[in-house]
């Protein structure tokens, strides 16, 4: 089956995985992983996309982009970030060639019901590969920013986090219980496919959206709405 086209939509969040070529390391060392940050950092406000969340493992990267009313800015961006850091690693190995897959991975989220769940999917990534125990002690991730670990804070606040509480201590308090509690089967699978198969990570009432905005029919498989406990 061909895969679908792209599908980016303006002022939505954008779950995007870019992996090395043949899956092979693009991140040897602190310096690696630093200059990433530095650039996304950079290329965020050059391109004016929003960054909801990120995390950079050994091989691929996953990040959590809003566009504004451009929606060629995440392809923009994401070509700038592969590039610098492709020619950083060729510098560095004296080599030439391709760093990452020719083609990023994107899923429009649904911010009504699933950017909470996809942020918190997005940071539990080293948990779930046995690196650390606890998310908070992995360094690569936006997680540390997010709950007021690391003193630097450059991440844009989300919607569904911002409905969390009127404060953000209470905003901290609220989602790191939400990462404490058992995440449902079900909602990962429905992440996870969305990423895999270019679909959308919302339900059935998303795509109905999607279609009106894109004029373009949407596959929908998997369950509904995730879990809400953060806000309890």
């Amino acid at each position: 089956m061909p895969r679908m086209g792209r599908v980016v939509l303006p002022n939505y969040p954008h779950h995007v995985v870019q992996r090395g070529h043949n899956r092979q390391v693009v991140f040897t060392g602190e310096q690696d992983f630093c200059k990433y940050i530095d650039d996304l950092r950079e290329l965020r406000d050059t391109f004016d996309v929003r960054v909801y969340a990120y995390c950079l493992m050994s091989n691929h990267v996953h990040l959590l982009l809003a566009p504004g009313e451009n929606t060629c800015a995440v392809g923009q961006l994401m070509k700038g970030l592969a590039g610098r850091a492709t020619r950083y690693r060729n510098r560095l190995e004296g080599r030439s060639g391709t760093l990452w897959e020719g083609r990023y991975r994107s899923s429009p989220v649904d911010t009504d019901t699933y950017l909470l769940a996809c942020c918190r999917y997005i940071e539990l990534n080293p948990v779930r590969a046995g690196m650390v125990a606890d998310a908070a002690d992995y360094p690569w991730s936006s997680l540390r920013q997010r709950v007021g670990l690391d003193g630097d804070v450059w991440i844009d606040r989300d919607p569904a986090y911002l409905s969390l509480g009127e404060t953000e201590a209470v905003r901290r308090q609220r989602y790191g219980r939400f990462m404490d509690e058992a995440v449902p089967d079900g909602e990962w699978k429905l992440i996870r496919q969305g990423i895999q198969r270019g679909q959308l990570t919302g339900p059935d009432r998303f795509a109905r959206k999607v279609e009106k905005i894109t004029g373009r029919r949407m596959e929908r498989r998997g369950p509904g709405r995730p879990s809400r406990g953060a806000g309890k």
